[in-house]
């Protein structure tokens, strides 16, 4: 029987699992956070491939026969993964195939340091001849991991990233975290349409037939349960019933 999982070091990949819910119930899905090691948009290059394929093959264990991994940071190392024996799907390339769609002609992104500073998105934009202006967004993930989404930070936060992106037509979210601040995004900048590629990661799962058996999903984290629990429900309004902390 099929069963997805998605990974994340956070809860940003619960944006996945929430607009998985409702576009394909009945899919059996396990998240995994890794709140219990260091950030992956800190890790290098070759220590997060590790780590990736080591959460990987801890969760074919329990019975993951699809991934995606619910991070952008995490996903600029997708092709250094070793072969699993499963699909596994990023965050990237759907998000090129999604805003190249559009030809915008003045495109922004935000997204964290690790993401931005790979050059993944503007190699992938500039061989399909669209220009992107980037702007690293930290510290939103880590106010929105700790269940802040409307604090007078926050928006300052906000406020300053976004300035000099004011000219774009329309701003990439390059990280999972951003949709749960998004009428903070659109309150700074009403005229900007901002993109999101989880309904285009959503739309790729769909094309892979994953069985809709009806199993129960499980949260596992590496880190402290009952966090998680709480960001998940500040973040996106998702109840997590149980989360279980797990040591790999």
């Amino acid at each position: 029987m099929s069963r997805l999982g998605i990974i994340d070091w956070g809860i940003g990949g619960v944006s996945i699992y929430k607009l998985v819910k409702m576009r394909m119930p009945g899919v059996a899905v396990t998240y995994f956070s890794d709140t219990g090691v260091t950030p992956y948009g800190k890790m290098g290059r070759r220590d997060l491939a590790t780590r990736l394929d080591t959460v990987i093959e801890f969760l074919k264990g329990r019975g993951v026969t699809h991934i995606v991994i619910g991070c952008n940071a995490a996903s600029t190392v997708i092709h250094d993964l070793r072969d699993h024996g499963v699909p596994i799907l990023g965050m990237i390339e759907p998000a090129i195939r999604m805003t190249s769609k559009i030809r915008s002609r003045r495109l922004g992104l935000i997204g964290g340091r690790r993401t931005v500073v790979s050059g993944v998105h503007r190699r992938a934009f500039a061989d399909r001849g669209i220009a992107v202006r980037q702007r690293i967004a930290q510290p939103l993930s880590a106010l929105i991991e700790s269940g802040d989404v409307s604090s007078d930070q926050l928006r300052s936060e906000v406020r300053r990233i976004l300035e000099p992106l004011r000219n774009c037509s329309h701003i990439l979210l390059a990280c999972t975290h951003y949709p749960a601040v998004l009428p903070v995004l659109q309150a700074a900048v009403p005229n900007i349409r901002f993109l999101d590629p989880a309904e285009e990661v959503v739309n790729a799962l769909g094309r892979q037939n994953i069985e809709r058996d009806g199993g129960a999903d499980e949260f596992l984290t590496t880190g402290d349960p009952r966090a998680m629990k709480k960001a998940a429900s500040n973040a996106f309004g998702v109840k997590i019933v149980s989360a279980v902390k797990v040591a790999l």
